[in-house]
């Protein structure tokens, strides 16, 4: 069975750091693209951002400056660094792997950020 696990989320103050991660099983996971996603409360889903099998990041606006993507295919498993966090980055985020026709999701992992 395919399945992608995220964790690492939690409580944090604004200006703090999280790194989430994203651990897959079941696929070939260094020929997938992974890409990570956010809910945040009252809004439709964001695309955070995303790293190709050839490790090429790209991040959508509201990650940029703050947020990076890694991936190490040893462990299959895709990250999440997220540093300078707002208020308005609570959500819950979640990965999703991406092959041709093939597309995974995972549960999710919420953050909050909060004084």
């Amino acid at each position: 069975q395919v399945q992608l696990v995220e964790s690492g989320g939690g409580l944090v103050h604004p200006g703090g750091s999280l790194r989430l991660s994203c651990e897959a099983s079941g696929i070939p996971f260094s020929a997938y693209r992974m890409d990570w996603y956010r809910d945040v409360p009252g809004d439709q889903r964001e695309w955070v951002g995303g790293i190709t099998s050839g490790g090429i990041v790209d991040l959508g606006d509201s990650a940029k400056g703050r947020f990076t993507i890694s991936r190490d295919n040893t462990k299959n498993t895709v990250y999440l660094q997220m540093n300078n966090l707002r208020p308005e980055d609570t959500a819950l985020y979640y990965c999703g792997a991406h092959w041709r026709a093939d597309s995974y999701w995972g549960q999710g992992t919420r953050v909050t950020v909060s004084s």
